[in-house]
């Protein structure tokens, strides 16, 4: 009795905690730029940048406070959107590359 209630309880649970995990999106370091310079996501996707540059560059968002620290060239900095609006980030080594992280509601999720 009690491991068909455990069993069930883990069917029910399974599928939210798939929706919960979210999908991964990916931004270039390239050319001095941010590519794609714009990413829309849903809140708890996760997004990975990626430094395919020959100089260091950083994700850097003061009023957010978020920092990616020095990526290196083919380095990778992970970071999971979880509240909705917009990040403005910049490369805190090279203030002319700029980037924005839009962050929506999950589609039924209370608003």
């Amino acid at each position: 009795m009690l491991r068909a209630a455990l069993v069930a309880i883990c069917l029910a649970v399974a599928p939210a905690a798939a929706v919960a995990a979210g999908k991964t999106h990916t931004v270039r370091i390239e050319g001095m730029k941010f590519i794609p310079e714009r990413l829309e996501v849903a809140a708890g996707d996760t997004v990975v940048w990626t430094n395919r540059d020959f100089l260091p560059h950083s994700v850097t968002a003061r009023e957010a406070r978020i920092e990616s620290g020095d990526l290196a060239p083919s380095k990778s900095w992970r970071f999971t959107a979880r509240k909705k609006g917009e990040m403005h980030y910049i490369c805190r080594l090279h203030p002319v590359m700029k980037g924005v992280l839009v962050v929506k509601t999950l589609k039924g999720a209370a608003r």
